[in-house]
């Protein structure tokens, strides 16, 4: 269903509610599953209308959907239950039993089993987990609460537990408006139309001369609206395969080509996992070119002609209120490149993503705003002009039950992910990321750090290759191709397939969606070399041709749409650029300058119209558009890959580049140098000003809204990667995702004094002592729940506490904050997640636990059996592995959750099997317990510390031991007995963060070499504890004498320090009270909780001005340092900066 159907739908849902059509109203809702009304739910449930609850609910889900969907059937169906037994109704109780209740046998029989025993009770209250059953009105209260959680979590009932805001009537408005603009298309409009029906079109009957009414004197509602400004409902909807003759450019292609049609199909997603069949050497790494973001007008578009960008923007552009348009000369009505000072050739900016750049694009309008995607499925938005990271996701299925079984295995298999494409929508509204997964992703993009999840499409069988915008009909959609051999075509606003076109025979490398004489087509490319062209129908290719070099090829207009040209390499390295004539369908122009064989895939773009750039031989090439002769070249200051990925902003002004070492350089002329120093003093200025009072800044060029041409067909790199995951200091293993920091790269100026942050008050920092209503001994381990809603503790004494936030006013998102208290949560049961002990003192006991990725179970020991809990009930689920030895640190296998790493006090390490219940391998090499644990799936590694400050590094496929190093504990500094040494992998997979009570460090895991080192000044407090922030940018590490500390990750260096004063009373005393823990927000990077020796637990924010924890200091170097450095620094080694030693 499109989106103005489905918005109709609330229209019409509004309409019955006004009339009191309540029964119609909800059985509406619940046909349509477009709204779920809680209200009602409640009300319903309140009721004990059981059968109406479940067949409501019944629009919306079904009970073995997902394990929230069977909780919410559960508990409903066990209320029902329990009110039999308690009006002593056993017929009707046993009834429930078998038809309601024996479903969730088949998930849990023991649970069954003992919900059937209740019926050999008097009162049902006599089992202890029910003794607190109230009567039943109460119990229906405290079942719905949780029934609202359930359903608010339940990925099926997204975005849909909120009615759109809308006027009231509406519907009766639109219908007003629409009778008013016939009445003024009438010939001959009466003062006073008599409109009688609302079935046929309204027409004044008698010609009287008299002009049409106006509003305020017309019976019906609303103002006239403006020509064109309401279309008919039937232009929005699904794409009507209408016949069409084939245009004169494809005409010329068909002469030479294949005469037989492939048939397009329109139907499901194909079932099936095959091999992909692109070339390992294509795909790790491989640089394909990308395509165009495309606006195409419609075919009767009177404007075709006019439009100077057929590929970008319209004409018009609307800038913010706060922000003056800046005008340079060379944009405009002039010609604006007529020289090589026009071409990007100026490095301006670097920025370091923090993996490999495989894929980018400026935003259409906001043209310093730049989107980067990686090889490991990260996602990152950049504010050039302030160097500014607004964004960084990595790679998660939003839905996982929502995908096919194929991919659910392939993920569970391998999880490596890659970005093969980003793009923006031509408005720049949306952007498409194309993974080499199966899945495409589409945000939507609100301004500022404001990305939202908008859609997500198990789209191909395999890798989805490329992707692009296209509006074919008015209607926005997304063209995407992939391994499975096939082009698809989505609506942008709904997710629905419109188009399958099938027909190539190898896997589809890339498309180009564009229009001709009022056609729309899409061009794709084959790794066969096939070019094939598609009108949006179903009578199959109009095109099949070859291209040069025959492998990897991509297509590209120019600005103006008037020349179509293509970037290729071959098999063996031959790389090609060449215009076409699309009339007779062959190469009209090569363009030389490709010396020998390239290193990688060559990629491409176009600069309006006047100029052709690509990356190759470590350099870039550009050639004039007019000459087949190389014009030039630009080293950028060396330090590019053989092959780097190019793309152009929409003026042709900065050109990004990808560089070595995971860094994205950004080249400008003369009027991009001065867009980026605008930008960057508008950055400046507002960050001076308040939150509450701070402009929102829109950066728009005036060249954007005088002169909309740009350039269109970027062709982007792609590789392979890996899913991004941060093994925990607490032996969990967690895949990021929707992490939102703020990152700024700031520009080391050696002539500003830096001056250390130091934070001693409390209004200086947002921070929040959790609630305690159990009176915990000193927090063991701390960790935030993947999802960021809750934080989960263990206390010294086996108890475990678990807070949550709520959705609420003050909370919108129901994440962790320190701005809201959450509460300190517990099942109905009441019942405590308590660890196993042994008959000694579980204080002296080493505590550890490690959380599932979906945070559905908690694995835990307290100097006992390992426990497995229920993170929903708190129930144990089983217990394993008594002592001795006892478990003393745990981690989840990264690609198999049946896999877990268990550290051993006597320093062994088991590779257990929860599925058979089998330790598989046993691991020595450490003489003493081991203290830390973490994987990395990018190099297939183990690297575990122990309490000997030896770390080894493992391999996880056959777990031998690669290598083995004995930490450098500092002269002076000798480590206590009992000193723990904990590691923690870097968001790139390679790097890994040490902690020691003397030291941190940053370690390079394949070489197992040190390459940076802070070390505490004599005589501060040892170090407790220390965790990357979740985008691995910043390193927070507490200390005991209660102080924390902020190091920008890059080099280790001392940023911001948060004295005990900030957060601790005046009465409590320092030595006794200080953090034993740290854990950091899985999305926000600039939040962080600790656990202290009282028992209680804080989380910390910066303060809303500030939005981030100090300043950097300037490097040594006068250049930041990133962690792949060469040789080792030590942060005491500058003499000359006190404040960097504690």
């Amino acid at each position: 269903m499109s989106s103005l159907s489905r918005e109709l739908v609330f229209l019409i849902l509004q309409f019955l509610d006004e009339e009191k059509f309540k029964e119609t109203v909800h059985k509406l809702e619940q046909e349509s599953g477009f709204y779920f009304n809680m209200k009602y739910f409640e009300d319903e449930v309140h009721n004990g209308n059981w059968d109406e609850v479940e067949k409501y609910l019944s629009g919306f889900t079904k009970v073995d959907d997902n394990r929230y969907s069977m909780k919410i059937f559960f508990e409903i169906r066990k209320q029902k239950y329990l009110e039999a037994l308690d009006k002593h109704d056993r017929s009707k109780a046993v009834d429930i039993l078998v038809k309601d209740l024996k479903v969730f046998a088949t998930f849990n029989e023991e649970l069954f089993k003992e919900i059937t025993q209740l019926l050999t009770l008097e009162n049902f209250r006599e089992n202890e987990q029910l003794s607190k059953y109230g009567d039943t009105k109460s119990a229906r209260a405290i079942m719905l609460v949780e029934l609202k959680k359930l359903i608010e979590a339940n990925p099926l009932f997204r975005d849909k537990l909120q009615f759109p805001n809308l006027k009231n009537s509406r519907l009766r408005t639109l219908i007003n408006q629409s009778l008013n603009w016939q009445h003024q298309l009438c010939k001959n409009p009466r003062p006073n139309p008599d409109i009688k029906t609302l079935f046929v079109d309204h027409s004044c009957g008698q010609p009287n001369g008299a002009r049409a009414p106006s509003p305020a004197n017309n019976p019906l509602l609303g103002a006239l609206p403006k020509a064109g400004g309401f279309p008919p409902l039937g232009a929005h909807g699904p794409f009507q395969p209408t016949p069409a003759a084939v245009p004169a450019p494809l005409a010329g292609w068909m002469s030479n080509a294949s005469t037989v049609t492939h048939p397009a199909v329109s139907g499901g997603p194909g079932i099936g996992l095959g091999a992909s069949s692109i070339p390992a050497a294509l795909k790790h790494p491989r640089t394909p070119p990308s395509n165009p973001s495309v606006d195409y007008p419609s075919g009767d578009s009177d404007h075709v002609a006019k439009r100077t960008r057929p590929m970008g923007l319209s004409d018009e552009v609307n800038l913010p209120v706060n922000v003056m348009p800046v005008s340079f000369p060379g944009h405009g009505h002039g010609p604006a490149f007529n020289a090589l000072d026009d071409l990007p050739k100026t490095v301006a900016r670097s920025l370091n993503q923090g993996s490999s750049p495989m894929s980018m694009d400026f935003h259409p309008a906001q043209q310093t705003l730049l989107l980067v995607g990686t090889n490991v499925g990260d996602i990152g938005l950049w504010e050039v002009g302030s160097r500014e990271r607004l964004v960084l996701r990595n790679f998660k299925v939003w839905d996982l039950s929502a995908c096919s079984m194929p991919l659910q295995a392939a993920l569970v298999k391998d999880p490596a992910v890659s970005v093969n494409r980003v793009i923006w929508s031509p408005d720049g509204n949306l952007f498409g990321v194309a993974y080499s997964r199966h899945i495409v992703q589409i945000y939507s993009y609100h301004g500022g750090e404001d990305v939202r999840q908008h859609l997500e499409i198990d789209a191909h069988v395999g890798g989805v290759n490329d992707l692009a915008f296209s509006t074919p009909n008015k209607q926005l959609c997304v063209i995407t191709c992939g391994d499975d051999k096939t082009i698809k075509v989505w609506d942008a606003g709904t997710g629905a397939k419109q188009y399958t076109f099938e027909g190539h025979e190898a896997p589809v490398y890339s498309v180009c969606p564009h229009y001709k004489e009022n056609i729309q087509f899409i061009f794709s490319t084959a790794l066969d070399g096939k070019i094939k062209a598609w009108l949006y129908d179903n009578l199959g290719s109009r095109v099949d041709y070859e291209a040069p070099g025959r492998w990897c090829t991509t297509m590209a207009y120019s600005a103006d749409g008037t020349r179509l040209f293509s970037c290729g390499t071959s098999k063996n390295g031959e790389s090609h650029i060449v215009e076409w004539n699309e009339s007779e369908g062959a190469v009209k122009k090569q363009y030389l300058g490709f010396r020998k064989p390239s290193l990688g895939v060559v990629q491409f773009d176009t600069m309006k119209n006047r100029y052709l750039a690509a990356g190759d031989e470590f350099v870039i090439k550009f050639w004039d558009m007019d000459n087949v002769k190389l014009l030039t070249t630009v080293e950028a200051d060396g330090g590019l890959p053989a092959s780097p990925r190019i793309r152009f902003n929409k003026d042709g002004t900065l050109l990004a580049v990808s560089a070595n070492d995971n860094v994205i350089k950004v080249l400008a002329n003369t009027d991009g140098t001065r867009l980026l120093r605008t930008f960057e003093n508008l950055s400046y200025d507002t960050s001076r000003t308040s939150e509450v009072n701070k402009p929102a800044i829109n950066p728009i060029s005036a060249a954007a809204a005088a002169a909309a041409t740009s350039s269109t067909a970027g062709l982007t790199d792609r590789g392979g990667a890996s899913v991004v995951s941060i093994s925990g200091m607490n032996g969990d293993a967690r895949s990021l995702g929707d992490v939102k920091p703020r990152i700024t790269e700031e520009s080391n100026d050696e002539s500003k004094i830096w001056k250390l942050t130091e934070i001693n008050e409390p209004a200086q920092c947002r921070s929040l002592r959790l609630p305690e209503n159990l009176r915990a001994t000193k927090i063991s381990r701390l960790i935030y729940t993947n999802s960021g809603s809750a934080i989960l503790a263990l206390a010294s004494n086996a108890i475990h506490l678990l807070w949550k936030w709520q959705r609420s006013d003050r909370n919108s998102t129901g994440k962790a904050t320190a701005g809201v208290s959450p509460h300190l949560w517990q099942p109905s049961s009441g019942i405590l997640m308590t660890n196993d002990v042994t008959d000694t003192n579980p204080e002296e006991s080493v505590s550890c636990f490690a959380l599932s990725k979906n945070d559905s179970y908690v694995m835990s020991a307290s100097g006992g059996k390992i426990s497995l809990f229920n993170m929903m009930t708190f129930k144990t689920m089983t217990t394993f592995m008594p002592p001795p030895p006892a478990a003393t640190f745990l981690a989840f296998h990264p690609q198999d959750n049946n896999i877990i790493a268990i550290g051993m006090d006597d320093s062994t390490i088991q590779i257990y099997n929860v599925r058979v219940d089998e330790v598989k391998s046993k691991l020595k090499g450490h003489s003493k317990r081991i203290t830390g644990l973490a994987f990395s799936h990018v190099l297939n590694v183990l690297v575990s510390s122990g309490a000997d400050a030896q770390i080894c590094v493992w391999s996880s496929d056959g777990w031998e031991k690669q290598k083995t190093r004995l930490l450098q504990v500092p002269a002076g500094r000798p480590a206590t007995a009992q000193s723990d040494t904990r590691v923690q992998f870097h968001q790139d997979q390679i790097h890994f963060l040490v902690v020691h009570e003397t030291q941190l460090a940053i370690y390079e895991a394949t070489k197992l070499e040190s390459l940076k080192q802070w070390l505490p000044r004599e005589p501060s407090a040892p170090i407790s504890h220390a965790t990357f922030s979740c985008d691995s940018q910043l390193v927070y590490a507490s200390f005991l004498d209660a102080t924390v500390c902020v190091f920008t990750a890059a080099n280790l260096r001392l940023r911001c320090r948060i004295n005990p004063s900030a957060y601790l009373p005046s009465n409590v005393s320092v030595p006794n009270v200080h953090p034993l823990v740290i854990a950091a927000h899985p999305q926000e990077a600039n939040q962080f909780a600790i656990g202290l020796s009282d028992g209680g637990v804080h989380v910390f924010e910066p303060v809303e001005s500030e939005g981030k924890w100090g300043v950097p200091p300037p490097a040594e170097n006068g250049s930041a340092s990133s962690v792949p450095a060469n040789t080792p620094s030590v942060g005491v080694a500058s003499g000359s900066e006190q404040a960097q030693q504690r």
